[in-house]
């Protein structure tokens, strides 16, 4: 490989925000937005490139493997799979229309805003592409940097408490995973030689107790991320008080890492554990579903709403996953691309609907078919296709988990 396509695909966006970040701040000047924009736009390209080089015939590709810390073996290693890469694909997607989405926004500071989610997006797809555990651990915690500014620089009031209490459980789980991290580090460098790379971390022949403390460590740090209850008090505050764009990005592509690990680290670096766990974890993923759905009803605040039906969908992914089936897990992924494609567009629109009647409560929120037909419709989709309506995507995915998870 000539190209290192995924060190690429980082540095495009990640060297946008610093540039966005310090372009000229003239009163009215549209370049800071501009260059966002043209920045997510190549990035986009880029990960169109990397799909269309992808091999179907599946595997790790288009790898990048360079020693980093060669005293904990530690590797700046980088690959992408079909999860990694439809995770990759969805995150590409989302972060341009989120920009143009915000790009009338007064409220917003746009070199900072544009800046932060630019930095996001960079650190979101190293955390997809990552192939070194102490690399992903790493860039697992500094999304936290971006998000946190996100979430307390812009939105309504009682936002600095809702990015505090968000900074406050994602550290929490993050300390939790840590001591797994180095317990990898331990265990690696007893069985000869001290590794953090997924290939040899995969080969490793871990006792029954080792691996179950391993993988409580990295499992509760993605249930918190993911969210999965009880973990989940954060996302309702968040997403409240947060700008529809900041959720977009925080529920639709920085979730997605907790389900994503799940994936790739519980199952696949810890397989008997997870089979241990799984009358546990589905228990709480069918409290997440039930939970978030009953109390998403009572909710005046729509942005309140939408965050916490994204519980119930998260419950759906879990449970596709520690289903242990094909289809489940078929279904848990397609579930990921789904809910991202139609929560987005329902937060996007649901901001628009907020810009044009003023206020955030559903129960102040009437005639807007008449005034905005066209918006009203798109709402209306949106709506379904998060309820999983047959002919919507949604439904695809929800139906292969429920049927897995009968089974």
């Amino acid at each position: 490989m000539t190209i290192p396509w995924l060190t690429l695909l980082i540095l495009v966006p990640l060297v946008g925000a610093l540039v966005v970040a310090f372009a000229p701040k003239a009163p009215g000047s549209a370049l800071p937005k501009q260059l966002a924009v043209g920045v997510s736009v190549l990035t986009l390209a880029v990960g169109a490139a990397i799909a269309a080089q992808y091999d179907t015939g599946g595997g790790m590709q288009l790898t990048e493997t360079h020693e980093w810390i060669n005293a904990f073996g530690v590797h700046y290693a980088l690959g992408v799979d079909g999860l990694g890469l439809l995770m990759i694909l969805l995150t590409v997607v989302l972060v341009p229309l989120v920009l143009v989405a915000s790009w009338n926004d007064a409220e917003l500071n746009p070199s900072a805003f544009f800046a932060w989610a630019l930095a996001l997006e960079a650190l979101s797809l190293a955390v997809f592409a990552a192939t070194d555990v102490f690399l992903f651990y790493v860039v697992f915690e500094a999304t936290l940097i971006p998000a946190y500014f996100l979430i307390g620089g812009f939105g309504r009031e009682g936002k600095a408490f809702a990015a505090l209490k968000f900074l406050m459980y994602q550290l929490g789980g993050g300390l939790v995973m840590l001591a797994s991290v180095i317990g990898l580090y331990v265990v690696s460098a007893q069985a000869g030689h001290p590794t953090y790379l997924l290939s040899d971390l995969a080969e490793l022949d871990l006792s029954q107790s080792a691996e179950r403390w391993l993988f409580v460590g990295f499992f509760i740090a993605f249930a918190v991320k993911a969210p999965l209850f009880p973990l989940h008090t954060w996302l309702a505050d968040t997403t409240e008080k947060a700008t529809p764009g900041t959720s977009v990005l925080l529920v639709c592509v920085l979730d997605k890492i907790g389900t994503f690990g799940m994936l790739r680290f519980c199952l696949g670096l810890f397989p008997e554990a997870s089979q241990w766990a799984t009358p546990v974890v589905i228990v709480l993923a069918l409290i997440s579903i039930v939970y978030g759905a009953l109390i998403a009803i009572g909710q005046d605040d729509i942005l309140r709403l939408i965050g916490l039906t994204s519980l119930s969908h998260f419950g759906f992914i879990t449970l596709g996953i520690f289903a242990f089936t094909s289809q489940g897990a078929s279904g848990s992924i397609l579930y990921m691309v789904n809910h991202g494609i139609a929560t987005a567009a329902l937060f996007l629109l649901a901001g628009f609907v907020i810009k044009r009647r003023g206020t955030t409560l559903i129960s102040q929120m009437r005639g807007i078919e008449k005034s905005a037909p066209v918006l009203a419709g798109l709402f209306l989709v949106a709506g379904l296709a998060t309820l999983g309506l047959p002919g919507l995507s949604q439904f695809v995915s929800e139906i292969l988990v429920l049927i897995s998870a009968f089974d």
